[in-house]
């Protein structure tokens, strides 16, 4: 048995990531401030002797004792990340020197979870981890995608200097049950419209691209990059299928069964026309791949959404 720290742990990766590391029997501690997690994420869990749930802000210091530390404690939508961009950039910042903290000095393993978005709007397609990205730092962007920038430079920094093995992997786009209503992801967005018969709304003509992830892949990819020995990263994590967002939307509409139309709206400032991992790394050094089809996945996805709704959540 492992003692694992889970930062974010009550959010929509991190309590996926929680409910694999107690079925594998370790014991595991999830530190979240519930700004985008909810207790809902892990109301199953609070039964298990060998899970902790401690509300604490990533900012703060705290002394945890453990052997391993997945630190996944940021908003990741740019609803929340641009809701109080000075709090975002203190959390990738501080709240990695405090995660990092804690790993040195327990000698514990550390992952960082990083992003796609450090590739910012990519002049290179599709995107290779040796690729230094394309960002604006200023942009109402640059909150997360430079303080994920920062937060791979600390982690190196502390693997280099402060002797912890580290760990970096770059998510890109997932998707999967307890995403939340309003987090303005495409994937949520799209699936809440078409259940409630609203109109589907698609940013420019639609053409630009995303690779979507099943979660269930990506918490596997998070793991077999943490227990691989010599193995640092940063590895790209999502699936290589690019396709785009407005097949994605005609995609949800079928397997709804919806009526919903889909309407333009301008596009955002620096939204990324293009997005897709180059996998190469992750194949070659964690034998991974995704392995859920993307059907298959928002299948599982659209009857979580539809029994949340059921049971009276708000979107």
């Amino acid at each position: 048995m492992t003692r694992i720290v889970v930062s974010g742990g009550a959010g929509f990766i991190g309590s996926h990531l929680c409910d694999t590391l107690l079925s594998q029997g370790h014991e595991v501690i999830a530190v979240d401030n519930l700004f985008t997690g909810t207790k809902r994420n892990i109301q199953h869990m609070l039964s298990n002797p060998n899970f902790e749930f401690v509300r604490h802000d990533v900012t703060q210091p705290i002394l945890l004792e453990c052997e391993q530390v997945y630190h996944l404690a940021c908003p990741a939508s740019p609803v929340h990340y641009q809701y109080n961009p000075i709090k975002t950039i203190k959390t990738n910042v501080t709240g990695t020197i405090n995660m990092l903290g804690v790993a040195k000095r327990t000698h514990a393993r550390f992952l960082l979870a990083s992003t796609s978005e450090v590739y910012g709007d990519p002049l290179q397609h599709p995107q290779v981890e040796t690729y230094w990205g394309n960002v604006n730092p200023i942009g109402p962007r640059s909150c997360y995608d430079e303080g994920k920038r920062v937060a791979e430079t600390l982690t190196v920094n502390y693997k280099e200097q402060g002797h912890v093995d580290t760990r970096i992997v770059r998510i890109f786009n997932t998707f999967g049950p307890r995403m939340l209503f309003n987090d303005g992801r495409v994937v949520s967005n799209f699936i809440v419209q078409a259940l409630k018969g609203e109109d589907i709304t698609v940013y420019g003509e639609g053409q630009q691209t995303r690779s979507f992830c099943y979660v269930d892949d990506l918490v596997r990819g998070i793991m077999a990059t943490m227990n691989k020995d010599g193995f640092y990263g940063p590895v790209n994590l999502g699936n290589p299928n690019e396709m785009t967002i407005m097949d994605l939307a005609k995609r949800v509409i079928e397997l709804t069964g919806s009526r919903s139309k889909i309407v333009k709206r301008p596009l955002p400032q620096d939204d990324p026309t293009r997005r897709q991992p180059d996998i190469t790394v992750a194949k070659r050094e964690l034998g991974w791949t995704p392995a859920v089809d993307l059907n298959e996945g928002l299948t599982k996805t659209i009857a979580n959404f539809e029994e949340r709704l059921r049971q009276g959540e708000s979107a």
